[in-house]
């Protein structure tokens, strides 16, 4: 099969768009969608043809004007995703078939749900029109597939209604009531429950550790130096490849102020690891966790506990700390459902992956009903 760089007609472009145009499609793009964080991974060559991650920013046009506008990638690999294809990848080139490049709808390396199709809330044709130029731009440049991950409702009913194969997984994510404080939030808990998290945080205390957070406007560049030092050791632990550079936090850091937070976590005055975090002012996302030591304690008070009571004392409505963690709700983080929408090009392919979702999506629902026995609330 020939494989064809996909056109970049008119409506398609290796650079953002105007930033006021980007922004005037959403009220609350969240983080990894707003305009400064696109631009920062690319302007930092955390995106781009050399790492795999190929722009293709496309825009629908009313009157002059941006109607609709979609954050779009060619891949040749699967990595920063979080909606795994290993398999179908694998089955593809099985088969003969090659999977990569293909093209991607998301918010690069973020697991988080966010906006796809850009106006899609206020200008449904302009949104389907897209989704339109989606379909097209596989088949003729010859691309596997087309994905797109972590979508709102608004995006979904448009792709569902276009026929797109639709999967789901589950999240833990945190809700705020309205907490008075973190005792008010433990009191919700089982005693058993309770107890074991009062633990958790006793042993970080009595080990000496001191937590502390600061924004993007208080962080200085030895503060940039030990967050790059903390994401990185977390790749290395794990032997996969990191997504973002020094270039990067410091960009994020500038950009983002106040909305980007570190909270560092130190003993004997040296900081010595660091859980780093964006906000919206509704909802606080976890993304990255680093030690320069082990100190597995501390990574729950850093990227939970401290999360949380961060939500509780700026009145924010909901947590995200990331992908995966049965874990997590044990410690007051309950399931949420994601979705992702596919278009697969090849007939035999397409009806081999619906097949497939059919069949993952009856375990996950099976897996639910474990993940509510789970449940740690009273």
């Amino acid at each position: 099969m020939t494989i064809r760089q996909p056109d970049y007609g008119s409506n398609a472009h290796r650079s953002l768009p105007d930033r006021e145009s980007w922004q005037a499609l959403e009220h609350n793009p969240g983080p990894f969608v707003d305009w400064d964080f696109l631009d920062s991974v690319q302007q930092t060559g955390c995106v781009g043809d050399e790492a795999g991650w190929q722009p293709f920013f496309l825009t629908n046009t009313d009157g002059g004007g941006v109607s609709a506008a979609l954050p779009g990638w060619i891949k040749h690999h699967s990595h920063g995703e979080f909606v795994f294809d290993w398999a179908w990848a694998r089955a593809a080139h099985q088969s003969g078939l090659p999977w990569y490049p293909k093209l991607l709808v998301a918010a690069p390396f973020s697991p988080v749900t966010g906006p796809r199709l850009f106006g899609a809330e206020t200008n449904r044709p302009a949104a389907e029109a897209l989704a339109e130029t989606l379909i097209k731009t596989v088949h003729d440049g010859g691309l596997s597939s087309a994905g797109v991950n972590f979508c709102r409702d608004a995006d979904a009913d448009i792709l569902r209604a276009a026929g797109w194969l639709e999967r789901f997984d589950w999240q833990f994510h945190w809700q705020n009531p309205g907490y008075r404080d973190f005792d008010d939030f433990l009191a919700r808990f089982r005693r058993k429950a309770r107890k074991n998290i009062r633990a958790e945080r006793r042993k970080v205390a009595e080990a000496g550790w001191q937590l502390r957070w600061k924004g993007g406007d208080e962080l200085d560049e030895k503060d940039i130096d030990l967050v790059c030092r903390c994401y990185l050791t977390t790749f290395q632990l794990y032997g996969n490849l990191p997504s973002l550079n020094h270039a990067f936090f410091s960009e994020a850091a500038a950009r983002f102020g106040d909305r980007f937070q570190v909270c560092l976590a130190e003993r004997d005055g040296e900081p010595l690891a660091a859980a780093i975090f964006w906000h919206d002012g509704r909802r606080l996302y976890g993304r990255y966790w680093g030690s320069l030591v082990d100190c597995r304690d501390v990574h729950f008070e850093a990227c939970y506990y401290q999360g949380i009571e961060f939500c509780i004392r700026r009145g924010l409505e909901a947590f995200e700390p990331g992908a995966q963690g049965e874990h997590k709700i044990r410690r007051g983080f309950l399931p949420a459902r994601t979705q992702s929408f596919h278009y697969i090009r090849h007939p035999g392919m397409r009806t081999a992956i619906a097949r497939y979702l059919r069949s993952e999506g009856a375990a996950l629902l099976h897996y639910r009903e474990h993940l509510d026995s789970l449940n740690p609330f009273a």
